[in-house]
């Protein structure tokens, strides 16, 4: 079942002096069962671009197609709490969703809304934080008494409690620590490989990206400036740079070593890879 945008653009504030067009012509198919990265600069239209996947935004002109459903410019989508219930959507800093009185309740709530009943929410809902991290001396507090590490996976688990088969994701880890964005991806990354969901993630982190993102959609000016693997994306950082944007550290040292010498084969993805390589060839030559 595709997930596909067909000569797609939005304009926000049509017939008034502030019209904008944040999408232009897209044509764009998301790969299913991947993980795959928007990024582009402030303003290129990912979030726009995303919010149409669960019907947040609807087209101005062109169609998108989600799952099973098709939403046209003009025409009022149907069935959009079951779309919303299979398109998982999760912005920035979520834990500002947070307003149960406990972490269990704020939780199941959306399994609830959907049609569950009592037991069954709460038996996803406790699934859904287990999977996130967060254990059952966690279920009875507060929102309000967890870090801001916590509420996060809490917000995350209220939506994964409702069983998405694909979650949208826009800067999830914005704000978060190095740990805590490292342990937030590690969990995107075990929900796409291990729980069989497509992640489309908007993202400003190239480490992120190269990491742990199968493909990379590139927005520039409302349009699809590029869509290819994440190793052809990093093949040749002259790509990244031409776009605007900067490579990941690890690309930018390689290309460093290369230029004083080194032979560094272009399959080298990791810090302790590269220093392996580098110490082998010193040796050899030292």
């Amino acid at each position: 079942m595709p997930i596909a945008f067909e000569k797609v653009s939005h304009v926000y504030s049509t017939g008034t002096p502030y019209e904008f067009k944040a999408l232009d012509g897209v044509d764009l198919a998301f790969t299913e069962g991947r993980m795959t990265a928007v990024i582009g600069r402030t303003g290129s239209g990912k979030s726009t671009l995303v919010q149409h996947l669960n019907a947040l935004l609807l087209p101005s002109e062109g169609t998108v197609r989600v799952l099973d459903r098709e939403i046209t410019a003009g025409s009022t989508p149907k069935g959009l709490k079951k779309l919303r219930g299979d398109v998982g959507l999760i912005f920035q800093f979520p834990e500002y969703q947070l307003f149960e009185e406990t972490v269990l309740k704020d939780v199941s709530f959306g399994p609830k809304n959907f049609g569950a009943s009592e037991e069954d929410a709460r038996k996803r809902a406790k699934q859904a934080l287990r999977l996130c991290g967060l254990e059952e001396q966690y279920d009875e507090r507060s929102p309000l008494e967890l870090s801001g590490g916590q509420k996060r996976r809490a917000a995350i688990a209220g939506v994964l409690a409702m069983d998405p088969k694909v979650l949208v994701l826009d800067e999830p880890t914005a704000g978060l620590d190095p740990r805590g964005t490292e342990e937030m991806m590690k969990l995107f990354r075990t929900l796409n490989k291990k729980n069989n969901k497509t992640i489309i993630i908007v993202t400003h982190d190239m480490e992120q990206v190269f990491q742990y993102c199968d493909e990379v959609v590139v927005m520039a000016d409302g349009k699809v400036a590029a869509h290819m693997s994440t190793d052809e994306f990093f093949a040749d950082s002259s790509v990244c740079r031409g776009l605007g944007i900067l490579p990941p550290a690890i690309i930018r040292t390689c290309d460093a070593l290369r230029e004083a010498g080194f032979d560094i084969p272009k399959e080298i993805r990791t810090s302790a890879a590269l220093a392996k390589c580098v110490a082998q060839q010193v040796r050899r030559h030292g």
